[in-house]
């Protein structure tokens, strides 16, 4: 298995995303950490993990409240084996945006909300997580982001997704150096039931993304068959979006 034995957080871990990739660490070997701000569906996810012979924790967690969050990541890291502390940071938590709106018609706070929310969720899980992968001297940190394609009426989700890769890239030059790997998963969205084989508008390839795809990608992203990528994009956009 690929994360044998690893420690890893899922911020988020009660959402289609986190609960998707939460199951994929579990899977590979993994204990795997949810947090959310609603404990009932985190318990769900977890005893999904267990019931296929995992290991799921929950706590519940507010990913914009740096203190409560440095205080999470410290109980994780008391918790794994002696020496590895965490290993695994992922971020899915949501940003709040407001879609449907043209930006010439949407107040400027409702714009800079989900950029705000954003930002500060990834900055404060990240660095939380990154100060005990520091003192050992690896680690992941992975974000969930959205696409580059040009959409109307998104809202601030663009900018958002913007500011998150340039504070992915700014953390990835800075925790390099400590041995520790930074990088972002784009994806349009997973399609509604029945329609796998259904393109997304624009896209390459014939079929969306699964939110399994994107839990394999983060598996490989967090591993060491991924240990020379950092400040690295994982496009899961089925080519939606081309670089």
């Amino acid at each position: 298995m690929l994360l044998t034995d690893r420690t890893a957080i899922v911020h988020g871990g009660s959402g289609a995303v986190g609960a998707a990739v939460a199951r994929g660490f579990a899977r590979e070997g993994a204990v795997v950490h949810l947090t959310g701000r609603t404990v009932p569906p985190l318990e769900e996810v977890a005893r999904r993990i267990r019931d296929d012979g995992g290991a799921a924790h929950v706590a519940e967690l507010d990913a914009t409240d740096r203190d409560a969050v440095a205080r999470h990541a410290d109980a994780v890291a008391a918790q794994g084996s002696p020496g590895r502390g965490i290993d695994i940071c992922f971020n899915a938590t949501s940003n709040d945006d407001i879609q449907g709106i043209p930006l010439l018609d949407m107040a400027v706070a409702d714009v800079l909300r989900p950029v705000t929310k954003a930002v500060t969720t990834t900055l404060t899980t990240a660095t939380a997580a990154a100060r005990h992968m520091v003192r050992k001297g690896s680690g992941v940190i992975l974000v969930m982001g959205g696409g580059r394609e040009a959409i109307p009426d998104l809202g601030g989700s663009h900018i958002a997704w913007s500011a998150l890769a340039g504070a992915c890239r700014q953390l990835a030059s800075e925790l390099g150096p400590h041995g520790v790997r930074v990088a972002w998963l784009l994806s349009p969205g997973s399609p509604a039931p029945g329609e796998e084989n259904r393109a997304a508008e624009g896209a390459l390839l014939t079929r969306r993304p699964l939110y399994d795809d994107v839990a394999n990608a983060a598996v490989f992203a967090a591993s060491d068959w991924a240990r020379t990528m950092t400040a690295s994009e994982l496009n899961l956009t089925a080519g939606l979006v081309v670089d």
